[in-house]
């Protein structure tokens, strides 16, 4: 079971860095270190977001929901 969930986690994970890596190859107009940053970023929130529960610590950011005034 934890293989599969393995697996899986990392399948995704480099599905989204390869299409990452291809549309900055593919665009002209490509700002390659900003898509870097965003990516590294997604990867670091979703990061701390599965090890929260386990670690006892919040999402990361701890920034508020518009409107919702909840964290996230």
């Amino acid at each position: 079971m934890l293989d599969r969930i393995t697996e899986s986690v990392v399948t995704i994970s480099l599905a989204i860095v390869g299409l990452a890596i291809i549309a900055v190859l593919v665009s002209k107009q490509a700002q390659t270190p900003q898509v870097l940053t965003a990516g590294g970023s997604a990867f670091s929130r979703s990061l701390l977001a599965a090890e929260a529960p386990v670690l006892g610590s919040g999402y990361g950011g701890y920034t508020e929901a518009p409107g919702f005034g909840a964290y996230y």
